[in-house]
């Protein structure tokens, strides 16, 4: 009885379409081969290549140097270039 149980709740599980992993890159992003970030705590914006590598997406910085994104490229690329020091700030109180 409760390996038929299994059996069917497991064949159900199968069969339940996951919804697809969230791209960190949005086809517009995609399209123009770039991505922008404004501040949350101010008005500066930064502006940077978007790269594929086989690992997935990065960013190039105007220096030369990749960052992987993470959830998102627009927030990395926030967090990283135009927020990092108050974001260093609220992390050290």
């Amino acid at each position: 009885m409760y390996k038929t149980i299994t059996a069917i709740t497991l064949l159900a599980l199968a069969v339940i379409p996951m919804p697809a992993e969230a791209s960190p890159v949005t086809p517009r992003e995609i399209r123009e081969g770039k991505v922008t970030a404004c501040s949350s705590y101010g008005s500066d914006c930064y502006t940077a290549k978007l790269v594929r590598s086989p690992v997935g997406w990065k960013m190039r910085l105007k220096g030369g140097t990749l960052v992987d994104c993470s959830a998102t490229c627009r927030d990395t690329l926030r967090r990283e270039t135009v927020d990092f020091w108050h974001d260093q700030r609220e992390r050290n109180r």
